[in-house]
């Protein structure tokens, strides 16, 4: 019998605290954060995991000789199961997210479930593989942004998604190492990204300086982190890296969320951060 513990470790439950965001940045962008942000948020958390779920499946052979602790290789989870549970889960995130944003919500989810599958099936180890990811993370954005001006959050979509192409470089060496150059071009973009989010915000008073503190926040997790990386880029400094881009995340769409006037709900969503960085203690999120 499945334990509870054996499907958060197939899905990296935890790291879906870096998913919400997305919709949410994309929502206060484009002016349409409301009641149906959570519903958006809630049907992206699905796609999120069954991409996790689907990842495994893909990789079930290669897991078996780099990580065989997985749930899929250790037989904690059989191969059929976690390819039942992928698809489960896109049919949860596409009924979701039609029923939070209508047609254009169920349309941007199909679009982004997509991109999911091609990454898990076809794209991942190939030259595409991070433009692909990068994609998905995107679109995640434009999926909360759907029930008001999409075009104005497209700004917030490329910059997560670039965090993302950084991110998904760097996982590609998770298990060999990489050369210096890698990870120092890594935190190149990211501070590229930082400068750019934390730009003054929307509003008066304090709600000016948020962008600018949330910013500051993820330079110093997910930047320090591959800085430590860039000297000395062995295979455990790589991972560490790329846990910290995951679990930061939440800070640079706390920026953006931010820098669009919606100063609490970017607070909001960078509370996630030490949150996943606890979990990611137990729970892996790569």
């Amino acid at each position: 019998m499945m334990r509870l513990r054996d499907l958060v470790d197939l899905v990296r439950a935890p790291a879906a605290l870096s998913v919400p965001g997305d919709v949410v940045a994309g929502a206060a962008a484009a002016g349409a954060l409301d009641r149906r942000t959570p519903g958006l948020a809630s049907a992206s958390v699905c796609l999120y995991w069954a991409g996790m779920a689907a990842n495994d499946w893909a990789d079930r052979e290669l897991d078996a000789v780099e990580r065989p602790e997985r749930p899929i290789p250790s037989g904690r989870i059989s191969a059929p199961a976690a390819l039942g549970i992928a698809a489960g889960l896109t049919a949860a995130g596409l009924t979701l997210a039609g029923a939070a944003g209508g047609r254009r919500g169920l349309g941007t989810a199909a679009v982004l479930a997509a991109a999911v599958w091609t990454y898990d099936l076809k794209a991942k180890n190939t030259a595409a593989g991070p433009a692909v990811m990068a994609a998905c993370r995107g679109l995640d954005v434009l999926l909360g942004a759907g029930a008001g001006r999409p075009a104005r959050a497209v700004p917030a979509a490329l910059a997560v998604a670039a965090h993302t192409y950084t991110l998904t470089e760097l996982s590609r060496r998770e298990v060999s190492g990489a050369d210096r150059r890698l990870p120092a071009l890594t935190l190149a973009g990211t501070a590229a990204l930082a400068a750019a989010a934390g730009r003054r915000g929307a509003g008066r008073s304090w709600r000016r300086a948020v962008p600018a503190a949330l910013a500051a926040w993820y330079t110093a997790q997910y930047g320090g982190a591959q800085a430590r990386a860039a000297a000395e880029p062995t295979a455990p400094r790589i991972r560490a890296a790329v846990g910290a881009g995951i679990t930061g995340l939440p800070a640079l769409q706390g920026a953006l969320t931010a820098r669009a006037g919606a100063a609490g709900a970017g607070l909001a969503v960078a509370a996630a951060a030490p949150l996943g960085r606890r979990l990611a203690r137990k729970v892996s999120p790569t």
